[in-house]
C-alpha cells in the first residue's frame, strides 16, 4: 500500500447492500483481503479503506448507496489518503455514471473482480474493473465469516432467465456452478467449526449442475453431512422446481420443510410479459404437490406489483392466488424500472401512485394470512435451533423453526445449535414465544424429538 500514503497495516471498513448473496460475497471479500494482510474494523473513523457492496435490483437500494457515498466523500475529505470503493451489482450496471458523478470514488469493481481486489486497491489512481467472467465461481477462497450457528454458502452464481424487469443477468453474467466436491468441503468445515445450518444460495438453485450432480442430487450429499442439522436453499424458480427435488425434500429429515418459490404475479398475461417461463396453473400444481409431499411445509415467495400494463384484472389474479395459496410469509414490491431491461422500455407504466396502492393492498392481505398461520402454531411443539440471545431480554433465545418461523423462549439449560422442541405459547406480532419442552425422565437428547401438533 505505499502508493497511498498508509504506512501501516491498512484497515479496511464495509458496508453491504442488497441479498444474502451480497452478504455471502462480502464475506468472500472480507477473507480476501485478510489473507493479503489487511485489518477489519467496525467503525469508519478508523478506517483506511472504505468499500460498499452495493444492490441494483431496485433503485430504492441505489438510492441509500448514493447517499451513503455523500457521506464517504466527507470522510475522504478529512483525509485525503482514504480510499473508497464501490463494489458489486450497482458498480458493474452504474460504472460510468459513478466516475462522472463522483470523482471521490477510487475504485469501482464489478462481481466477478473480487479476485484481483487486493491489487487495485495498491494502485494511486482510480481505477474501474467491471468485466465479466463467466468462469468465475471464486474456487479456492475462503471466505471470513463471523462464528455463529446460521451461515450460507454460495453454491452458482450468474443467471440465465433473463426476467424482462430484472437486471442481474447483465450485472452478474451467466449461470455458472461451482463444484460439488468444494461445496461439500466448506459445508463440512463450516460445522467443524459450530454452524450447524446452513443456506444454499443462487439466484435459480435449481439450475445448479456440475458434471452429473444436479441440485437435488446435491441437496443429498450435504444432507449426509455429519454434524449439520438443517439444509436451507434459496431461491428457486417455479418452473424448475422438480417432482424429484420435492421428493429429496420430503426423504432427508435435515432439509427444511421451507420452500421459496417466487411466483412475481398471478396473472398469466403478466408472467408472460415478465419472460417468466410459467403460468399460475403450474405454479399451483408445483405447490399442491409439495404440500402433499410435505404437509408441514411452509411456502414463502416474492410477489411484484405495478408491471407494466398491470390492469386491475390481473392485479385481482395476483390477490386470487394469494388468497389460494396462503403464503407463510411473502416479500413483496413494487415493479422498479432498471434501464437496460425489456420492461423499463414498455408501454404503459403504472403511475407510482397506483404502485402504492396496489401494494398497500396486497401487504394487508399477507399480514392477515401470516397472523392466521402463526396463531395456529399455538399450542403445537415445533423443533427450534438457538442461533442467539434476544436482542429484547439477555435471559431469552431467539431462534427459527424448519419452517423458518422466528422464536422468543427462555434460555433454560439449553445452548446454540441444539435442536430442541419448544412448545408454542403465544404469538405477537410475527413472533412466537414458546417454552423448552423437557420431560426430566426422558433420556433421549433433545435432538431426539420430533415435531408434535
Amino acid at each position: 500500500m505505499e502508493n497511498t500514503g498508509i504506512n501501516h497495516c491498512p484497515k479496511v471498513w464495509m458496508e453491504t447492500y442488497g441479498c444474502q448473496m451480497n452478504k455471502s460475497d462480502s464475506e468472500l471479500v472480507a477473507g480476501l483481503l485478510t489473507k493479503n494482510g489487511y485489518d477489519l474494523t467496525a467503525r469508519l473513523d478508523m478506517a483506511d479503506i472504505a468499500l460498499v457492496n452495493t444492490c441494483s435490483v431496485r433503485s430504492h437500494a441505489e438510492q441509500r448507496v448514493l447517499g451513503r457515498l455523500g457521506v464517504l466523500a466527507g470522510w475522504k475529505r478529512k483525509a485525503p489518503n482514504r480510499i473508497i470503493a464501490v463494489l458489486g451489482c450497482m458498480a458493474q450496471k452504474e460504472k460510468q455514471r459513478l466516475l462522472e458523478d463522483r470523482p471521490f470514488i477510487d475504485l469501482i469493481v464489478g462481481p466477478d473482480g473480487y479476485r484481483r481486489l487486493p491489487r487495485l486497491l495498491e494502485k494511486n489512481k482510480p481505477v474501474c474493473d467491471t468485466e465479466l467472467n463467466t468462469h468465475e465461481t471464486y474456487s479456492g477462497l475462503q471466505p471470513l465469516r463471523n462464528k455463529g450457528v446460521s451461515g450460507w454458502v454460495t453454491i452458482m452464481r450468474g443467471c440465465n432467465n433473463f426476467c424482462s424487469y430484472c437486471i442481474v443477468p447483465y450485472t452478474r453474467g451467466r449461470e455458472r456452478s461451482r463444484s460439488c466436491q468444494e461445496i461439500e468441503a466448506e459445508i463440512s468445515e463450516m460445522t467443524q467449526n459450530g454452524f450447524r445450518e446452513i443456506t444454499l444460495l443462487g439466484q435459480n438453485v435449481n439450475s445448479y449442475q456440475d458434471s452429473r450432480v444436479d441440485f437435488p442430487e446435491l441437496l443429498k450429499k450435504i444432507s449426509r453431512i455429519p454434524g449439520l442439522k438443517r439444509v436451507r436453499f434459496m431461491t428457486s424458480h417455479p418452473k424448475d422446481c422438480s417432482s424429484r427435488l420435492l421428493e429429496i425434500m420430503a426423504a432427508e429429515p435435515v432439509i427444511c420443510p421451507h420452500l421459496h418459490l417466487a411466483v412475481q404475479s398471478g396473472s398469466n398475461r403478466i408472467l408472460q410479459a415478465m419472460n417468466r417461463k410459467y403460468s399460475r396453473e403450474h405454479f399451483f400444481k408445483v405447490v399442491d404437490m409439495a404440500r402433499y409431499l410435505i404437509p408441514e411445509l411452509a411456502v414463502t415467495t416474492d410477489v411484484m406489483v405495478g408491471f407494466p400494463g398491470e390492469t386491475i384484472q390481473d392485479f385481482q389474479d395476483t390477490i386470487d392466488l394469494m388468497q389460494t395459496v396462503k403464503f407463510d410469509d411473502a416479500f413483496m414490491y413494487h415493479y422498479s424500472p432498471r434501464p437496460g431491461t425489456k420492461a423499463a422500455e414498455m408501454k404503459n407504466q403504472i403511475s407510482q401512485q397506483e404502485k402504492l396502492r396496489r401494494l398497500n393492498t396486497m401487504i394487508g392481505l399477507q399480514q392477515k394470512i401470516s397472523a392466521s398461520i402463526r396463531q395456529n402454531m399455538v399450542g403445537k411443539t415445533v423443533m427450534v435451533i438457538p442461533e442467539a440471545t434476544s436482542k429484547r431480554s439477555a435471559s431469552e433465545w431467539i431462534g427459527k423453526t424448519g419452517n423458518n418461523h422466528m422464536v422468543v423462549f427462555p434460555k433454560s439449560d439449553v445452548n446454540p445449535g441444539m435442536l430442541i422442541p419448544v412448545k408454542i405459547d403465544t404469538c405477537i406480532g410475527n413472533t412466537l414465544r414458546g417454552i423448552p419442552v423437557q420431560n426430566k425422565t426422558q433420556t433421549k437428547p433433545y435432538e431426539s424429538y420430533k415435531i408434535t401438533a
